[in-house]
C-alpha cells in the first residue's frame, strides 16, 4: 500500500507513540493545523469537519471516534478528512477534562449522581464491564453462563449519563472551534493564493525576459 510504513513498529512503541508523540504534543498540534488548512476545500466546509471531530470526542465511543466523526461530517456536509484530524482534539492530556465534564453534566441534567459506594468504583465499572463483555462473548461457545448486572451497570451509571452529557459541552466547544477555525482558514487560504499568483507571475516574467535574450541575440546574429 502507498502508505504503509516500510518498517512495522513495536507494539509498546506504537501505544506509547500514541501517548505521547515522538515530537511532543505541541509539534503534533502544530502537524494537526498545517494538514487541515491546507485542505482543498471551503473554509466553511472544512470547519464543519472541525466542528464533527471536535464535538465527537465529547461522546464515549471511544475506539469509534473515527467512524463518528465521519458520519457528523458528513451529515452537516463538512469535510471528512478534518473531522478526523480534529478527533486528536481528544488526546491523553484532554480525555479526563473531557470525562469529567461530560459525566457531570450528564448527572445534572438526568438528576442522577455517581453511586461510587454502591456498586464499585468508576475504574472498577469498566472493568466489570470488560469482564461481561468477554465472559459473554465465551459463553456463546461454552457453558458458561451470560452475566449482564456489571454491563447494566455500567450503562446506566456510566456510558448512557456520560453521551447525554456530552451533547452540551460538545456542542460548545465544536461551535467555539468552528468561528475560531473559519477566519484563519480564509486568511491562510487566501495568503496561499497569493504566494502561488506571485511564484506563476515570477516563472512567468523569467521565461518573458529569457524569450526577450533569445529574440534579441537572434537578430544580433542575423
Amino acid at each position: 500500500m502507498v502508505f504503509r510504513r516500510r518498517d512495522r513498529r513495536p507494539l509498546l512503541r506504537t501505544i506509547a507513540d500514541f501517548l505521547y508523540p515522538r515530537g511532543g504534543w505541541t509539534r503534533a498540534f502544530h502537524y494537526v493545523k498545517h494538514r487541515v488548512r491546507r485542505l482543498p476545500d471551503s473554509p466553511e466546509r472544512i470547519a464543519r469537519g472541525i466542528f464533527a471531530g471536535v464535538f465527537t470526542t465529547f461522546t464515549p465511543f471511544y475506539g469509534m471516534h473515527f467512524v463518528v466523526a465521519a458520519i457528523v461530517a458528513r451529515t452537516l456536509r463538512g469535510n471528512i478528512f478534518a473531522a478526523l484530524m480534529a478527533t486528536f482534539f481528544g488526546n491523553p492530556l484532554t480525555y479526563v477534562p473531557i470525562g469529567l465534564v461530560s459525566l457531570k453534566t450528564g448527572y445534572t441534567l438526568l438528576g442522577t449522581r455517581f453511586d461510587e459506594g454502591k456498586h464499585r468504583s468508576f475504574g472498577g465499572k469498566f472493568a466489570d464491564a470488560g469482564h461481561d463483555l468477554t465472559n459473554n462473548f465465551l459463553a456463546i461457545f461454552t457453558d458458561r453462563t451470560a452475566d449482564w448486572q456489571g454491563l447494566r451497570v455500567f450503562y446506566d451509571e456510566v456510558f448512557f449519563p456520560y453521551m447525554i452529557g456530552g451533547l452540551i459541552p460538545g456542542v460548545i466547544a465544536g461551535c467555539i472551534a468552528y468561528y475560531l477555525s473559519v477566519p484563519v482558514i480564509r486568511a491562510y487560504q487566501k495568503r496561499r493564493r497569493g504566494a502561488i499568483k506571485a511564484k506563476f507571475e515570477a516563472i512567468r516574467k523569467k521565461a518573458a525576459v529569457a524569450e526577450a535574450t533569445r529574440k534579441s541575440n537572434a537578430k544580433k546574429a542575423d
